[in-house]
């Protein structure tokens, strides 16, 4: 590490993905030298890439952190929420988790719904990207041969609370069926369960 490739990690934890040339603006140096970065650091396991399409001409490649870089970071939120679902558990019982997942599932359905407001699939889940993307889960989707959309995130910011109650998991994905139907929704892969992300298939309704 040296003081360029720290401030391109600190520029990805703090703004989220960006292009080489962003990233190369931001430092004052070309795109060719952020890119020499990059490279280093995807190496070493510290960032990946998606390339994202933006109308005609070639994909744009956005550059993000990866889950060993998030570790470079200080999370004292992940012991603060392990504590307060232990007490919850401990005071309520497994009544009192459900109504707390419930509780964050409404608010985030009244959230998202003010965004998800577009009659189509593909509107929807752009705008679901920018929102999941904001929140650090690292959104990212495609559209395959078939039809369907593959949809995946990369990062889980609330992976401490998940990991000590999966409910959260349970009613995210409900969620998402709720918000993308009619089109079906099916979890294949799941970083809870040793995958390096979570994928979603989203089928649109025939």
């Amino acid at each position: 590490m040296n003081a360029s490739t720290d401030k391109i990690l600190y520029l990805l934890k703090t703004h989220g993905p960006q292009s080489a040339a962003a990233l190369g603006e931001q430092l004052q140096m070309t795109s060719m030298g952020a890119r020499q970065h990059l490279i280093a650091l995807e190496a070493e396991g510290w960032v990946g890439f998606s390339d994202e399409a933006r109308g005609r001409g070639r994909p744009v490649r956005l550059w993000h952190l990866t889950d060993q870089a998030w570790q470079r970071f200080p999370d004292t939120h992940s012991e603060l929420a392990l504590q307060l679902i232990d007490d919850v558990q401990q005071l309520f019982g497994e009544e009192g988790t459900e109504q707390l997942i419930a509780r964050r599932e409404q608010q985030m359905r009244i959230r998202y719904q003010a965004e998800l407001n577009q009659p189509e699939l593909a509107q929807r889940l752009a705008a679901l990207k920018t929102l999941r993307s904001r929140e650090g889960y690292m959104a990212d989707m495609r559209q395959e041969e078939d039809g369907s959309w593959l949809w995946w995130e990369s990062h889980c910011p609330i992976c401490a609370a998940a990991r000590a109650c999966r409910g959260f998991c349970r009613s995210e994905l409900a969620l998402f069926r709720e918000l993308l139907a009619p089109a079906g929704v099916e979890r294949e892969q799941y970083l809870l369960e040793g995958d390096q992300r979570c994928l979603y298939r989203i089928r649109p309704q025939p």
